[in-house]
């Protein structure tokens, strides 16, 4: 018996480490939503989808705040960190529950392909609901009465989490301007994603978009153990194949693979079964799996999209006191898509900012988005929004594909590029490789 609570511990240990790694080896944007459907709607209490998951982070906020360690640094790493911490607890979760149902070989090699998923240490410990939803399904599972378990229906409390803190997500689809009242988020989702099908025009923001080739291929490297697994595992599993085929989110108008996310953990499990069953060959098929995701897992995690973080952080130096009396109060405006990067979630000052602002058509006559109105003729965007120079902003955030279409804007204005800042390998339409600071140099 204390030989096996000396396992447990080592492997709790491990799972720990794991996840400090991950948080760690994740440095770069995701989506939209990563932000503006949780951290944002904490920082300034709106929101689309609803009050509870965002309370989350609200709530540590506010503890930062009460115990004085309310740093910017802090309260940009803490909700993060904190995800880790719940994800490292459903995974020690899962790991014992494989255990008991199956055996040590097959948990063991069910965590292995856990830990092979480029796309689960991409995700993990990202302030996205779908990440929240990963967690509690996988804690809800190892409570759920498959036969044979010694669960005895105490999951329905984790699934009615699910349900409430996360109802069928969507990309992010309206300005939170628009909602200064009490709604209910869930039949306003059903209605504006499904009755009036508003949801298609949303399912493909540029920020979503990763480089395809060899991220599939990380996918792809699971697949036939899954399939193997799947022909090896016993009727009891029968439930869990039944969700993984009948997941609603794979028939949603998003196309965005993170809506599948909570159901990957059942799919490692019959993965690990696989693993666990093959004699031979079972070391080099693991080395294949290990390195078809890792060069994934750094890349996504470390280098793509990080752009849309390191200029926030440059944007914090604004949060310093002001210069000499006399000199304008720092202000910046975003000419991006909208919700490109983070926002006062990252700041924390009382810095003035502004994006382009694209709110959902909601049946107005004559409507145009703000940001698709700039995109189509930039100049004559900026020539009526500041037509007296005392208006302009002193700081300019965009990407360097818009820089040749406003250089005229920018020279006649006396703004100064001071930083570039790579962003992506892979620039597509209005998203450039690089984001770039430009400032007005006035005396």
């Amino acid at each position: 018996k204390r030989k096996s609570q000396l396992v447990d511990l080592r492997h709790h240990r491990l799972l720990g480490g794991v996840s400090a790694g991950q948080l760690l080896l994740v440095q770069t944007s995701f989506v939209p939503d990563e932000y503006w459907q949780s951290l944002e709607v904490s920082t300034t209490w709106t929101g689309l989808r609803g009050f509870i998951y965002p309370l989350f982070f609200a709530s540590i906020y506010k503890t930062l705040h009460f115990i004085g360690l309310d740093s910017v640094t802090v309260l940009i790493w803490f909700p993060r960190v904190m995800q880790a911490l719940l994800a490292s607890a459903a995974d020690v979760k899962m790991y014992f529950f494989t255990r008991s149902m199956e055996n040590p070989r097959v948990a063991k090699w069910t965590y292995f392909c856990q830990l092979c998923s480029w796309f689960t240490w991409y995700c993990c410990t990202r302030t996205l609901s779908n990440t929240m939803e990963t967690t509690l399904t996988s804690l809800a599972l190892t409570y759920y009465p498959l036969p044979g378990s010694k669960a005895h229906h105490r999951s329905e409390p984790l699934q009615a989490g699910v349900c409430i803190l996360t109802p069928p997500p969507v990309p992010l689809s309206a300005d939170y301007k628009v909602l200064s009242e009490w709604t209910l988020v869930q039949y306003n989702f059903l209605r504006f994603n499904v009755l009036h099908g508003s949801g298609r025009v949303l399912r493909l923001a540029p920020l979503a978009l990763v480089p395809q080739p060899g991220l599939r291929s990380g996918r792809r490297a699971h697949l036939p153990f899954f399939l193997h697994g799947c022909s090896l595992a016993s009727r009891r599993y029968r439930v869990l194949l039944v969700t993984i085929r009948l997941d609603p989110h794979g028939v949603q108008v998003s196309s965005e693979f993170r809506f599948i996310y909570p159901v990957l953990p059942f799919c490692m499990l019959f993965c690990g079964m696989s693993l666990a069953h093959l004699k031979a060959r079972r070391r080099a098929a693991a080395g294949v799996l290990l390195v078809a995701n890792l060069l994934p897992a750094l890349y996504t995690g470390l280098v793509h999209q990080r752009g849309a973080l390191d200029v926030m952080t440059r944007l914090q130096e604004l949060c310093e006191p002001p210069g000499p009396a006399g000199s304008p109060s720092p202000e910046v405006l975003f000419l991006m898509p909208c919700h490109s990067t983070p926002y006062y979630s990252h700041v924390h000052c009382p810095l003035r900012m502004r994006f382009l602002e694209c709110p959902p058509d909601l049946g107005g006559a004559g409507y145009s988005e703000e940001a698709r109105v700039f995109y189509q003729d930039p100049l004559h965007w900026l020539s009526g929004a500041f037509p007296d120079r005392a208006a302009l902003p002193t700081h300019l955030v965009l990407f360097d594909v818009l820089e040749k279409d406003i250089s005229g804007f920018l020279e006649s204005n006396k703004f100064t590029r001071t930083a570039e800042i790579f962003h992506s390998h892979f620039p597509e339409g209005r998203v450039g490789g690089n984001i770039l600071v430009y400032e007005r140099r006035v005396k």
